[in-house]
């Protein structure tokens, strides 16, 4: 079973590392590090054979995009966005004293990155949740610029849906470019595109590639991989619902990876049917269907607490807990970037509407990363201060130190200020 849980992961590490994709990152990235807007302009040609008139949406172009969106859809962008800015202003930390006497003062302060620049795909639909999961932290944290990249490929540009959402999430400029040349020109700058602090946003296998590549140059959020659902079922689990969060999960792309995990044989043969009925008259079929044959599995598992042994090992994206009291189970959960508990509670709430973020470790990185926060815009210094009677009484154990580590310099700095005593 444990071997079972090892190749999957070992499969998502190999398309992480695709050695082409990440020489053709390499390449543009290079190229627009040299040449600017000329080098945009040559990659959108080439990958989204489509090069804008302007890189930069107006004012204008934003404001006309409220009157092609139904106002149903943009009720349920603000309500989504009330309830994303709620959960997220409760992760706030403000810049606080850890010591503080006559002689020592320490502390953290707490700053907002200055620029942000969030990375929305536009391939095989439009996401205006991923604009809000990821500027809505940004913009609480007090970010004084976030701008919005996602690709153009005609003369009707965005989807006016981005740009409402843009608005609502309070993304300052947007830019109507994609891919690997969209990431270079946010970690370097070009005349046209301002160079940014940090990159976040979820992206196909080159720009996650190009992310990694910058990373060091510009902040990034993480490097996801194919998103992942992992499923604890007991007997009681209603198969139509358990066939449609995979199903869900699987329409986002062709490696997405789908896992059940029940006691019940019964129950998998029940889902076994359900996805066959649901898939029939599912419009993104041809993604969903490679994906539930070629990166998914349902195990049978002894007990529960086996289930739950699995899935920590797997360290899924999402996991949903269909059993009967699902919060009572949580505390053996360690390693998921987000848990959906009950069967009334399918992943799709998280993905648009609950609150919580969307953007989350992939590929078992659940093991030693957390979704996107308030936090992934927050830098953290730490200050001290020692008056010279404390330094004076801690003088010998730093010269210590630094004498055993053959850092006489460091030692000097405290024992010169001995001697002026």
């Amino acid at each position: 079973m444990e071997e079972f849980v090892k190749q999957f992961l070992v499969a998502n590490n190999k398309i992480s590392m695709n050695p082409e994709i990440m020489e053709t990152a390499m390449n543009v990235i290079k190229e627009v590090r040299a040449d600017g807007d000329s080098a945009l302009k040559k990659y959108a040609q080439k990958f989204d054979a489509y090069v804008p008139e302007k890189w930069e949406v107006s004012e204008e172009e934003r404001k006309h995009a409220w009157n092609m969106v139904s106002p149903n859809i943009i009720e349920s962008l603000r309500k989504a966005a009330a309830n994303i800015q709620d959960f997220h202003r409760k992760q706030i930390t403000q810049s606080r004293i850890m010591e503080m006497s006559e002689d020592i003062i320490s502390g953290q302060l707490f700053r907002p990155i200055e620029k942000v620049g969030i990375y929305v795909p536009g391939g095989t639909a439009s996401y205006p949740s991923t604009v809000l999961m990821n500027a809505i932290p940004a913009s609480i944290a007090g970010v004084e610029e976030i701008i919005m990249v996602t690709p153009a490929h005609s003369e009707e540009g965005i989807s006016p849906v981005l740009l409402v959402a843009a608005d609502i999430a309070g993304v300052g400029k947007i830019y109507q470019i994609g891919g690997i040349q969209a990431i270079a020109a946010l970690a370097y700058g070009t005349d046209t595109i301002p160079k940014v602090d940090k990159i976040v946003g979820p992206g196909n296998a080159y720009v996650a590639a190009a992310k990694s590549i910058v990373y060091g140059d510009v902040g990034i959020d993480l490097i996801a991989g194919p998103s992942e659902v992992a499923i604890i079922a007991d007997e009681n689990a209603t198969p139509a619902y358990i066939a449609a969060d995979l199903i869900a999960q699987a329409e986002h792309d062709k490696n997405a990876r789908t896992f059940l995990f029940t006691t019940s044989n019964k129950l998998i043969e029940e889902v076994l049917v359900e996805l066959a009925k649901q898939l029939a008259v599912l419009p993104r079929k041809e993604i969903a269907a490679p994906s539930l044959l070629n990166n998914s599995a349902a195990v049978v598992v002894k007990n529960l607490h086996l289930a739950f042994d699995l899935v920590n090992q797997l360290a899924p994206e999402h996991l949903e807990i269909v059993v009967q009291n699902p919060l009572s189970w949580l505390g053996l959960v360690k390693n998921a970037g987000s848990v959906f508990l009950g069967e009334h509670t399918p992943e799709a709430v998280g993905d648009y509407f609950g609150g919580p973020n969307h953007v989350l470790p992939t590929s078992g990185n659940a093991r030693f990363s957390s979704g996107l926060s308030v936090d992934d815009f927050i830098k953290k210094t730490t200050y001290l201060y020692y008056s010279e009677k404390a330094l004076g009484s801690t003088a010998e154990h730093i010269i210590s130190i630094a004498t055993e580590e053959k850092l006489a310099g460091h030692a000097r700095a405290v024992q010169i200020r001995m001697q002026n005593e």
